[in-house]
């Protein structure tokens, strides 16, 4: 007989619901979960056939302890007591912990929670480092709170919706659903992007932008509006602070029409459009994701979305609003939790005494000073062999493949000196690692995560983890009792860690697994129970101290590398809905795998043609970190002086190439533009 397990989708972060099919306690397919408001029932190919890796052979089902040059297996007692007997001899703040955006936020907070408390280490950090760590920074010195301010069910509500820096039907595909329904039923759509993707085709307006001019564009836009007198008066004079110095700087003549066509690659009546759409419609939507964030100037690119938003008075409605398209499935819970450097749950501030005091109160022990390193400056620290970081435990995230130029963080991670890998399955990462640990997948486990809306959501263990495989909150009580700290890790189910989560986390407060047991669940904040959730943030009053937004001028800077005589193009770098990130779980699905084999890279035929390169010829990408070899895509659907390449393939992994340079605010690389050659390789 078969049954069914509700549960949450393991990929991007739109949140869908799905069922899980299990025949002889064993998960055998995946089926709709049409009770979900999130997808209603529809999933894209990578959630249709998310079970497919789920008891994939190459699952870890025991540890893995190093003797010599070889991983051997080895019993949990044996790799547990390796583990505690090196982090017991470690010195305090000299190992620095990597989170996991896959895990559940109840694994989350415990990692973060052991990494203070058991390690007496701040330096802990998670995936939104590389990704949204600039939402999470601009947003917060804006409207003092760093999460989409929007609901999904709200882009159907748009007049207009601009989607500036997303591939949204191929990297989050229901929510992609949505804006065509929008779309259909009257809203206009400007596509912000430089390559003609799908969702550009159905665009009213599509901007073709050079990659890193998101802030030239912006300003461009709303010099515009300000010019016509189309800006939201009323909005601006009630609800936010700081628009004179915002005007000062719109209006300079560098961001004039003609001169933001030339700097972006666009035509000026074409930004004209936008302006007049976005700020004429009744309600506007603004969407963004990785293209916006992942720039040396990612901050300032939201900050700049902020800006255009609060200028036509689009927060605090339903049809409008500030929206980061987060990526992986748990990035906006790993945050909520803490699992950054600067923040306890909830983002209270750990560099604020009464905060601190409060934590070592509620855990019952003290709690190491802070903040500490961003996963950035760890290998940073490691690579140069000047900073403080001796050992590093990393729970579900591959930063081998993940990080830039990732040549340097394999060898930044040979200078540790012990390294532990919490897996389901061996990636590069753990290939270097001394201890490698399995735990169960998001089948195997019960929790909550949170997706990209702000939506606390239960997922459900439905079969018995791989082999000797543990939940992650497992494991991490087992060391923690072992290191002398069982009594602050106590828990005997995933709900009584979620009860400790919301009597220290504000937005989480009202909150239990009674009330997120229904399909609907609850978006935070969620400050007490009864509460309903929060669909819309910022509605009467933004977070920020005097409940106004923030106005920035910002001041457009180009990438930190721009093409030259010898890097004569611009690297930028993207998914396919078949595959995410770096393969690990949809490489292994047999159905997906077949959809897409290995990686290429666009080309514009004005830039093929010189090299003599055709569609399916092998090129020769290069950086001045690296280069690789893949066939060609030669396409008008890129526009000229641009290539690009999907991220997902270990074999030509895209970060060989991408520049390790960081946001000076939030640390994140900039991963979407470098300079690059190509070279056609003779046959």
């Amino acid at each position: 007989m078969f049954h069914y397990v509700p549960t949450v989708c393991p990929y991007c972060a739109t949140g869908c619901g799905m069922n899980l099919v299990v025949k002889d306690g064993r998960i055998v397919d995946t089926a709709p979960w049409h009770r979900s408001p999130v997808n209603e029932g529809k999933l894209c190919p990578k959630g249709a056939h998310a079970h497919e890796f789920i008891n994939h052979p190459d699952r870890l089902t025991a540890p893995l302890v190093r003797k010599g040059a070889k991983l051997v297996p080895a019993s949990w007692d044996e790799a547990l007591g390796l583990v505690a007997e090196k982090f017991r001899s470690a010195r305090p703040g000299t190992i620095a912990c990597l989170s996991s955006s896959r895990a559940t936020n109840e694994d989350n907070y415990l990692f973060q929670k052991f990494a203070r408390t058991v390690l007496s280490s701040p330096h802990v950090d998670n995936c939104a480092r590389l990704c949204h760590s600039s939402s999470v920074t601009g947003l917060s010195m804006v409207f003092g709170s760093g999460a989409m301010t929007n609901s999904l069910a709200g882009i159907e509500q748009s007049a207009c919706i601009f989607v500036i820096g997303s591939n949204t039907p191929e990297d989050h595909p229901l929510i992609g659903r949505r804006i065509i329904l929008a779309r259909q039923r009257g809203a206009k759509l400007i596509v912000a992007d430089p390559r003609r993707t799908t969702l550009a085709l159905q665009a009213d307006l599509h901007l073709p932008l050079l990659p890193g001019t998101d802030v030239l564009l912006l300003n461009a836009v709303m010099q515009e509006i300000l010019r016509n007198g189309w800006e939201d008066t009323e909005f601006i004079a009630a609800r936010t602070s700081g628009f004179s110095a915002l005007k000062d700087e719109v209006m300079q003549d560098r961001y004039s029409l003609e001169n933001a066509a030339e700097g972006c690659g666009i035509p000026a009546a074409d930004i004209a459009r936008a302006a007049s759409m976005a700020a004429q419609s009744p309600s506007c939507s603004l969407l963004f994701a990785m293209g916006i964030t992942q720039h040396a100037t990612g901050t300032d690119n939201v900050r700049s979305c902020a800006n255009l938003q609060m200028l036509t008075g689009n927060v605090g409605n339903p049809g409008g609003g500030v929206n980061p398209l987060r990526g992986q499935n748990n990035v906006q819970g790993a945050c909520d939790m803490g699992c950054l450097p600067d923040v306890f749950p909830g983002y209270r501030k750990v560099s604020d005494p009464e905060v601190r005091a409060a934590f070592e109160s509620a855990w019952g022990c003290p709690v190491a000073p802070g903040p500490g390193l961003t996963h950035t400056e760890m290998i940073d620290g490691l690579a140069s062999g000047t900073g403080p970081i001796r050992m590093m435990y990393v729970m579900g995230e591959n930063p081998v493949l993940a990080d830039p130029d990732c040549r340097k963080t394999a060898a930044a991670f040979a200078n540790l000196e012990f390294l532990v890998v919490q897996e389901i399955f061996f990636s590069e990462t753990a290939a270097l690692a001394d201890v490698v640990l399995p735990v169960a997948s998001f089948g195997e486990r019960d929790g909550t995560q949170t997706s990209a809306e702000r939506r606390v959501q239960r997922v459900r263990k439905a079969q018995e983890p791989a082999g000797s495989a543990r939940p992650d909150w497992q494991v991490l009580c087992a060391l923690a009792a072992r290191l002398g700290f069982e009594k602050q890790f106590a828990y005997k189910d995933p709900e009584a860690v979620f009860r400790e989560i919301a009597s220290v986390t504000p937005q989480y407060a009202g909150m239990d697994y009674p009330r997120l047991e229904k399909p609907e669940a609850l978006q935070w904040p969620c400050p007490e129970t009864g509460h309903p959730g929060t669909p819309v943030l910022h509605r009467d009053r933004f977070a920020t101290s005097d409940g106004k937004g923030i106005f920035s001028p910002i001041v457009f800077l180009p990438p930190a590398e721009v093409p030259d005589t010898e890097y004569p193009l611009v690297l930028t770098n993207g998914r396919s809905i078949w595959h995410w990130h770096w393969g690990s779980m949809t490489a292994r699905s047999p159905t997906l795998g077949r959809e897409l084999r290995e990686a290429w890279i666009e080309l514009n035929p004005a830039d093929a043609g010189p090299l003599g390169v055709r569609t399916g010829d092998r090129v020769r990408a290069s950086t001045r970190r690296g280069s690789v070899v893949l066939p060609a895509k030669v396409t008008g659907a890129i526009r000229p002086g641009v290539v690009f390449m999907p991220i997902h393939f270990a074999a030509t992994a895209v970060n060989l190439l991408t520049n390790p340079v960081l946001d000076p605010f939030c640390r994140i690389p900039e991963f979407k533009a470098c300079a690059v050659k190509v070279e056609k390789v003779p046959a």
